[in-house]
């Protein structure tokens, strides 16, 4: 059986790390799935794990969760609850047009390699 490989995402508080990392990357206005920010964080397959950190963060937390959506631009947090309320003005404030509990993510979705300079 091969060694573990070295890196921050060994243990979980380095996953978080570089989870957070990634996710103040995105910029105002575009939106990631949690999967693909699993990806782009290097986690593989892990959007539900994403899912629950993100839920953990604190209420005052200056990262953009609410840039972080269900697949297909889904919007995963209800309607009428105090965080999805939050995350639909927050995304409405930034230009993003929720329409039937979805983003459009051809429009919205953020690419980093066409962000990057």
């Amino acid at each position: 059986m091969p060694a573990p490989l070295p890196g921050p995402a060994e243990d979980a508080e380095g996953r978080r790390m570089v989870l957070y990392s990634v996710l103040g990357q995105i910029p105002p206005g575009k939106v990631v799935s949690y999967g693909q920010l699993a990806e782009l964080a290097g986690l593989g397959r892990a959007a539900r794990w994403v899912g629950r950190t993100l839920g953990q963060l604190p209420v005052d937390t200056r990262l953009p969760w609410h840039r972080v959506l269900g697949a297909g631009g889904r919007l995963s947090l209800a309607l009428g609850t105090p965080s999805g309320d939050e995350q639909r003005a927050r995304l409405r404030a930034e230009g993003v047009a929720v329409v039937n509990n979805r983003v459009d993510m051809s429009r919205h979705g953020w690419r980093p390699m066409e962000h990057s300079g």
